[in-house]
């Protein structure tokens, strides 16, 4: 059987791809199962410095597969809530927990929690052609994995409830104009930018950009006293590390740096 999460090792960085292009790419729990032991290898292996996610076929992530375990029957509703906490919300938690920058190549559709998956990336990159859906209301459940945390803090409240609250579709030209995303590319070219910028991220200063993701993830609880001191504090350990010292010898040197690994 073809394995629906394939890893692909490069030098420095770590490709995972969600590999089940049939359902486009729609996830249950084993296969997330798979998913977190990815993230986990990449996370616990010291040469991997950047992870890029992306989906294999003509989706990125059409969210929760709607089998047998999830489908209402006569044993009862299923319970959507273990399985959102368990496996959905621990793949955003784990995304952005991880010290490693992680890009996103959103190469098709990305409904549900797929869309949600794409956002809890650092870097997000999309197909002009690509989809984001919050398809949630089509089937009478409300946005989760992270998505209303997402999507209120980058397109706004306005459009946050519509896209929740009418289940439509915008491509990925919109979702870089409205600030969901970092760039939407022609389809053709996505997955070279991708894999350029997360080699390009695997090369960078990983004990800065891993300080970068901790700033950014205390930024929706504190104020910016708080936020100020988090910035002094660690600027003062990246000042007293090597990648700093690097950098500096390579600016005075008129050279590209070459950061510690």
């Amino acid at each position: 059987m073809t394995e629906d999460i394939r890893v692909e090792p490069h030098d420095g960085w770590h490709k995972i791809v969600l590999n089940a292009p049939a359902r486009l790419n729609a996830v249950n729990a084993p296969m997330l199962t798979r998913l977190l032991a990815a993230l986990d290898t990449a996370e616990a292996d010291p040469s991997c410095r950047a992870v890029l996610l992306t989906g294999e076929g003509r989706g990125f992530c059409a969210g929760q597969e709607l089998g047998p375990d999830v489908t209402p029957g006569p044993n009862g509703p299923p319970d959507l809530e273990h399985l959102a906490s368990t496996y959905h919300h621990e793949v955003v938690r784990r995304l952005r927990a991880s010290r490693l920058p992680v890009v996103c190549a959103v190469n098709g559709v990305a409904a549900g929690a797929g869309a949600s998956f794409a956002l809890a990336c650092d870097i997000v990159l999309a197909a002009k052609t690509a989809r984001f859906v919050q398809a949630f209301v089509k089937i009478g459940l409300v946005p989760d994995s992270g998505a209303s945390f997402f999507l209120t803090r980058t397109i706004g409240d306005a459009r946050a409830r519509g896209l929740a609250m009418l289940g439509d579709a915008i491509d990925g030209e919109t979702a870089a104009a409205w600030g969901m995303i970092w760039k939407a590319t022609e389809p053709d070219t996505l997955m070279a930018e991708a894999e350029a910028m997360t080699a390009t991220l695997a090369q960078g200063p990983s004990a800065a950009l891993a300080a970068m993701k901790q700033m950014f993830a205390a930024t929706p609880t504190n104020d910016l006293h708080t936020q100020l001191n988090l910035e002094a504090r660690l600027q003062g350990v990246a000042g007293r590390g090597a990648e700093f010292a690097e950098g500096v010898r390579a600016f005075q040197e008129k050279r590209p740096p070459v950061f510690p690994a």
